[in-house]
């Protein structure tokens, strides 16, 4: 799925405007983010735990993505925009009670899968994470036999 640097802009904007709702607060928020992407209407919409709306854009090039691997590659594109967001420092001014996560939901509001989980002490694991995990335990393996 290719967008134009416009729909990188607009979740960009999307995340930012829903995440602002969450700076500088007297209490802290406890609550999860939620992210539902609308392959029918391009819509993004990003709600908190009491499923008031903080954000909405249209992604056209959703509208046009008809392959069934809809979820799993805006899955992508949203953890790499999350993560642009973490490295400047931005995840770390919300007033929102650690651990929290971003989890990506359908159009009944159920969770497809978590996105991005902000934790100090935890790390989720992740595709590019485990990458060569199996060749570097059976390594391990055939030298702890050996001995």
């Amino acid at each position: 799925m290719k967008l134009t640097s416009q729909s990188y802009q607009n979740i960009k904007n999307s995340f930012q405007e829903a995440l602002n709702n969450y700076i500088n607060l007297d209490n802290f928020a406890i609550t999860d983010i939620h992210i539902q992407p609308k392959q029918e209407s391009g819509e993004l919409i990003i709600y908190n735990d009491d499923d008031d709306e903080l954000s909405r854009t249209v992604i056209e090039e959703w509208v046009d993505y008809s392959a069934d691997d809809f979820y799993s590659k805006v899955e992508v594109i949203l953890h790499n925009e999350l993560e642009n967001f973490d490295s400047t420092g931005y995840i770390d001014k919300l007033c929102i009670i650690k651990p929290f996560s971003f989890v990506m939901v359908d159009d009944d509001k159920e969770t497809i899968c978590e996105v991005f989980l902000v934790d100090d002490d935890t790390l989720l694991l992740n595709e590019e994470l485990l990458k060569g995990l199996d060749e570097e335990l059976d390594d391990f393996l055939k030298n702890l036999l050996e001995k």
